[in-house]
């Protein structure tokens, strides 16, 4: 029987929101905003441990207590200076099964639920590959130039949004990561492609948002306090 296991991937520095603080340990209801996705991980109990893999250099995490969530809780210094770095980082020091799931969730999500969890649990089930979560693309999309005019609209048909937790199997998730040389992928879906896998999408819903800009905090902060 495969465990489960959750990678949080937070040595980034999120300029976009413009602040000295990195955006992970921007301040959330009075708690940094990475705490709500380890508490909803940890809290889970299917999931055996949550990795956080930190920038080496990170002097901001031991400023709070983590007491809490000690039983599941392991930190990883040793992220790199692009997501799939990080993520390839700490799935080389961590020592679990080959066929064990790894959840992969970013520390800007903090209103995952539970029922997203249950959901991506029960559609992803046995499969070979793996899934994440993820929304049919609603909005209508346009092409822009460099002077951000319109060049032409493009066509949202069967376009997803992806979101994280983005599960996939431990073997095949670190094979993946391991043979890109020289390329950028922006998620872990991206690097299964590669292989030729296709993830399962799992349907998700706007709340599971990623916080970017400024604004994206006031929004978080009110959902969160309608979120058990």
């Amino acid at each position: 029987m495969p465990n489960y296991h959750a990678l949080i991937p937070a040595a980034g520095s999120g300029a976009r929101m413009g602040s000295i603080l990195p955006k992970q340990y921007l301040p959330l209801n009075s708690k940094p905003m990475i705490y709500y996705a380890v508490a909803r991980l940890c809290a889970h109990p299917k999931i055996s441990t949550v990795y956080v893999v930190l920038a080496p250099n990170d002097t901001w995490w031991g400023n709070y207590d983590w007491s809490l969530f000690s039983a599941k809780l392991r930190i990883l210094p040793c992220g790199g200076a692009e997501r799939f770095e990080s993520v390839r980082n700490g799935l080389d020091r961590i020592k679990v099964h080959a066929e064990d799931w790894i959840l992969v969730h970013d520390a800007a999500r903090p209103c995952l639920t539970d029922e997203l969890l249950d959901r991506l649990f029960a559609t992803v089930g046995d499969d070979i590959c793996g899934g994440l979560l993820a929304m049919p693309v609603a909005d209508t999309l346009k092409r822009a130039n460099h002077e951000q005019r319109i060049l032409h609209t493009e066509s949202r048909e069967h376009l997803w949004q992806a979101q994280t937790p983005q599960m996939f199997r431990y073997h095949l998730l670190q094979r993946a990561l391991s043979l890109l040389t020289g390329e950028i992928v922006t998620d872990e879906a991206q690097a299964i492609e590669k292989l030729g896998f296709s993830a399962k999408l799992v349907v998700s819903d706007s709340t599971n948002f990623k916080v970017t800009y400024p604004r994206d905090l006031q929004l978080a902060e009110w959902l969160l306090r309608g979120v058990s």
